[in-house]
């Protein structure tokens, strides 16, 4: 069983390791440095031009925020949210949305949940809902390995160490159902992909999470909310055409065993458990 239904292309992974390898064996015949192979070597010229590409990837969030404030933008146009706005660097959250009903809600991004990253939040005190955004264009990405990293390595631990409520997660960005990351919801007419602006995208992969702090005395077991408990991924999966049976559930089971604080996570989807952790001590990162 799978905690998302995305799944890594396994031949787009093989491309980029040959391709890699290849890289580095011809690395030297590229360019106009005019150094002999073993100088070429020497000189650090290949790494440190590696790096700064890297460095260049991960550093660059305008692609991503653009994306944020188109879909943001559409699902104004189309009714199901009432204004949005950038929070600012200032703030440990990035989004604030005037919900239709008249709540705040409050979204941070984050990028493919399995680094430090992802614990790096602040649910504002004006936010009735509060929820996370994984944009995670990385081709090479196990979207598998990562959102469990996220959901249970991550964010389990930081929700009851620091007693912050996470409402939810959206898994979704601009990679989704290309030929690069092929989307298993589309198969079989089940749902279809909505076009925003230059994209074709398939609808989100939508989290909730309980709606109280779990806590081994007084709370050990709080359920998942519901989707209609918490508009903004309400408003995310009807904007979306979203399908009830790709919704995922969260729960969070913490007791103390000894000395040790551990967490059970669970995540629930179409009535079927989808992954279970076994109790975990609680490591923050």
């Amino acid at each position: 069983m799978s905690v998302i239904p995305c799944r890594k292309n396994a031949k787009l992974v093989t491309m980029i390791h040959e391709y890699a390898e290849a890289l580095k064996q011809d690395g030297h015949l590229l360019g106009k440095h005019g150094l002999s192979e073993r100088e070429f070597h020497d000189s650090g010229l290949f790494r440190g031009a590696i790096e700064r590409i890297r460095g260049q990837f991960s550093a660059a969030m305008k692609e991503k925020r653009e994306f944020v404030s188109i879909i943001l933008d559409h699902m104004k146009q189309g009714g199901f949210i009432q204004v949005w706005n950038s929070a600012g660097e200032s703030n440990r959250y990035d989004y604030e949305i005037a919900l239709l009903s008249g709540k705040t809600a409050a979204i941070e991004l984050k990028g493919c949940l399995d680094g430090n990253n992802t614990n790096i939040f602040e649910r504002p005190h004006n936010a009735d809902e509060f929820v996370l955004w994984s944009v995670c264009t990385s081709p090479g990405a196990d979207p598998r390995h990562n959102v469990w990293s996220g959901i249970h390595t991550r964010l389990s631990a930081e929700i009851i160490s620091r007693g912050q409520r996470v409402d939810g997660l959206i898994v979704w960005d601009m990679a989704c159902a290309t030929h690069g990351r092929p989307c298993p919801k589309l198969l079989g007419n089940r749902t279809q992909r909505t076009q925003v602006g230059p994209y074709a995208l398939p609808p989100p992969c939508l989290y909730l999470f309980p709606a109280t702090v779990p806590n081994a005395r007084s709370n050990p077991q709080p359920d998942a909310q519901k989707l209609e408990d918490v508009e903004i991924l309400q408003a995310f999966h009807d904007c979306f055409g979203g399908v009830e049976d790709f919704v995922n559930f969260v729960r969070i089971k913490v007791a103390h065993e000894g000395p040790e604080t551990v967490r059970t996570t669970q995540v629930m989807r179409a009535n079927r458990m989808r992954r279970e952790s076994a109790p975990t001590p609680i490591r923050r990162f």
